[in-house]
């Protein structure tokens, strides 16, 4: 017994090593650094430098109080990973549509606070996702049905009939869905 205790405890030491090696290889990207880390993938397929990206993504998963939601960090890392691959910046259009519960990660502070204990860790993220063209749709119905009113969406942030009319609408802009 004491033999399979030893070996168990050699396995999650091994596996603890091997996650902590895989997050060493993450870094701030240059064009937000203070979100999205990335890692460099030696040996791609080099992206075409006039490469041109009109991408929604679908947010329904809230963050737990007081982190960021990974989801809208992954804009970020979004932006980071094709800027740092040739991408320009303005080759880059990216909306976020947050519907369910993740409606209160874009909320200004007094409302947060109402449905958490923690500051909405998500502001600063989302103000800069915002300053490099990133557009905000929050779900009208989900907003009604977690007593959200468009004056506690953070700047930036804009109320739609629907996640399902913003995806709409954005499709026919010539969004593609990214598939998380």
């Amino acid at each position: 017994m004491q033999k399979i205790k030893t070996i168990m405890v050699a396995l999650v030491l091994l596996a603890t090593n091997h996650v902590s090696a895989q997050s060493d290889q993450f870094h701030a990207g240059a064009t937000i650094p203070e979100y999205g880390k990335i890692a460099t993938v030696p040996g791609m397929e080099p992206l075409a430098t006039n490469s041109s990206f009109k991408i929604s993504f679908d947010v329904a998963k809230p963050a737990t109080p007081g982190e960021i939601n990974r989801s809208l960090d992954s804009a970020a890392r979004f932006i980071n990973m094709h800027t740092a691959s040739g991408v320009a910046p303005e080759n880059i259009q990216l909306a976020v549509v947050i519907h369910g519960g993740a409606v209160k990660d874009m909320t200004q502070k007094a409302s947060y606070l109402a449905s958490s204990a923690a500051n909405n860790a998500n502001a600063n993220l989302i103000k800069a996702l915002s300053e490099h063209g990133v557009r905000f749709y929050v779900c009208g119905q989900s907003a009604a049905y977690y007593g959200v009113k468009t004056a506690d969406l953070l700047p930036g942030v804009q109320m739609s009939l629907s996640a399902m009319t913003a995806h709409a609408l954005l499709q026919q802009e010539g969004y593609s869905l990214n598939p998380f």
